[in-house]
C-alpha cells in the first residue's frame, strides 16, 4: 500500500466511527435529529481535549436542558491529564477523574458549571451504564439525549446506548474528525484539535474498533460478548481495515485489565 492508500482507508474508519447525526452542533440541528427537545447532552471523558472545548459551545448554544459529565479512570486518563497540564498549567492532576478535569476546565475556562458529574466509569460498557443510573437517581429525564464522545469510541458508545436504553432517541455528534494526511511523505495531521492522541496511538483506538464492532463471536455485539447492540459495518470499512491489517498498519488496541471492572472496554 502507498502512503495515500493508508490514509485513505484509515480516514473510511474515521468517517464511520467517528459517528455524527447531525450537520452541525447547533441546537435547531440537534432538535432536528432528536425529534424534539434534548433532555440531556452528556460528554464523556475519554474525548481529547478538544471536546470540552466543543462542550462548551452546545453549553452556551443550551442544547439540552441539563448537561453531564462522565468518567472516572481509563485508558485515556493520562492522556487527558497531561494535555490539562500543557494547556491548563496545572500540577494537581494525579488521581484526578475524566469527569473532575473536564469540570474544572469548562469553570475555570469558560465559566460554566454542569449540572451532574459522574466518576466510576472505567470504560465505554460503565459509562453507559452509570450515566443511566446517575439520571435516574437525580430523576433527570432522558428520552432524548445528545453524546458526545471521542471520535474512535463514538459509534460503539451509541452502541451501548441502544442496548442498555431502547427507548431513548440518541444523538452522536463526535468530539472531532481527525483525519489522516499524507505529509511530505509522512503519515500525520494537517491541524489537530487540542490535545490530540499521537498517531499511533490514534491509528491503535481506529483499528481497536472495528473488531469490536463487528458482530461475530469475537466481537462485542449479541453474537459475541453482548456488551452492545448490533452494529452493522459496511463493506468498505471492513475492506479497509482488512487491507490495513494485512499492510502492517497499526496493532489494534487491547482491553486494558485494570479498567475492565465492567464489560466494554
Amino acid at each position: 500500500m502507498t502512503g495515500t492508500d493508508i490514509a485513505a482507508d484509515l480516514n473510511i474508519l474515521v468517517d464511520f466511527c467517528a459517528q455524527r447525526d447531525a450537520a452541525v452542533l447547533s441546537r435547531d440541528a440537534v432538535e432536528e435529529a432528536a425529534g424534539g427537545r434534548v433532555e440531556v447532552a452528556v460528554l464523556f471523558g475519554g474525548s481529547i481535549l478538544a471536546g470540552g472545548d466543543l462542550f462548551a459551545r452546545a453549553v452556551a448554544d443550551d442544547i439540552a436542558a441539563r448537561f453531564m459529565i462522565v468518567g472516572g479512570q481509563g485508558h485515556s486518563t493520562d492522556v487527558l491529564r497531561a494535555a490539562m497540564r500543557r494547556r491548563m498549567g496545572w500540577n494537581d492532576v494525579a488521581g484526578r477523574t475524566e469527569a473532575a478535569l473536564f469540570d474544572r476546565y469548562l469553570r475555570e475556562r469558560y465559566d460554566i458549571h454542569v449540572d451532574l458529574l459522574e466518576h466510576e466509569s472505567t470504560n465505554c460498557g460503565s459509562n453507559v451504564r452509570h450515566t443511566l443510573d446517575l439520571l435516574a437517581a437525580a430523576g433527570v429525564p432522558h428520552r432524548r439525549i445528545l453524546i458526545i464522545q471521542d471520535a474512535s469510541m463514538q459509534r460503539r458508545m451509541d452502541a451501548g446506548f441502544r442496548l442498555l436504553a431502547p427507548a431513548a432517541r440518541v444523538v452522536n455528534f463526535a468530539a472531532h474528525r481527525t483525519y489522516v494526511d499524507l505529509i511530505d511523505g509522512e503519515l500525520g495531521f494537517r491541524s489537530p484539535p487540542e490535545g490530540m492522541w499521537p498517531l499511533d496511538r490514534y491509528v491503535s483506538l481506529l483499528m481497536g474498533e472495528i473488531p469490536r464492532l463487528t458482530d461475530d463471536r469475537d466481537g462485542y455485539g449479541p453474537a459475541g460478548r453482548g456488551f452492545i447492540a448490533h452494529v452493522d459495518v459496511p463493506a468498505e470499512v471492513a475492506g479497509a481495515y482488512s487491507a490495513l491489517r494485512m499492510a502492517g498498519v497499526g496493532t489494534p488496541r487491547v482491553a486494558d485489565q485494570r479498567w475492565a471492572d465492567a464489560p466494554g472496554s
